[in-house]
């Protein structure tokens, strides 16, 4: 190398260092983000093929059973920080005498109240 190229890479050498340390940070998060976007997801899945058929699951429909609330509202009415405890023993029911009991993981839990929170008006 010639004595210029040392000096530019010894003069660029910490600011290349901490674009490539902000680079890798903003990858890191990208990767998050896509990982809680496949979570979400998973929770849409979920609700679809579960909920759907008595309550709004998305964020404009409307409930096909006029009891059953949109989940994108849940919030006006429950606090959604409070499904997890409600939803701890992987029972999700509500008494309702329309609404079956479902049993999920707690994995599938978890991705439910997530999609659910994502909703939230």
């Amino acid at each position: 190398m010639s004595a210029w190229s040392d000096r530019a890479c010894g003069a660029c050498g910490p600011r290349v260092a901490g674009l490539v340390t902000a680079l890798c940070l903003m990858l890191a998060g990208t990767a998050v983000a896509l990982a809680e976007s496949a979570f979400e997801a998973e929770g849409r899945r979920l609700v679809e093929a579960n909920c759907s058929v008595c309550h709004a699951v998305g964020r404009a429909d409307a409930s096909p059973h006029p009891d059953a609330p949109p989940f994108r509202t849940l919030s006006e009415s429950f606090p959604i920080d409070a499904l997890e405890e409600a939803f701890s023993d992987n029972r999700i029911y509500s008494g309702h005498p329309d609404m079956p009991e479902f049993i999920a993981t707690p994995e599938q839990v978890e991705a439910i109240i997530t999609y659910i929170a994502s909703l939230q008006d």
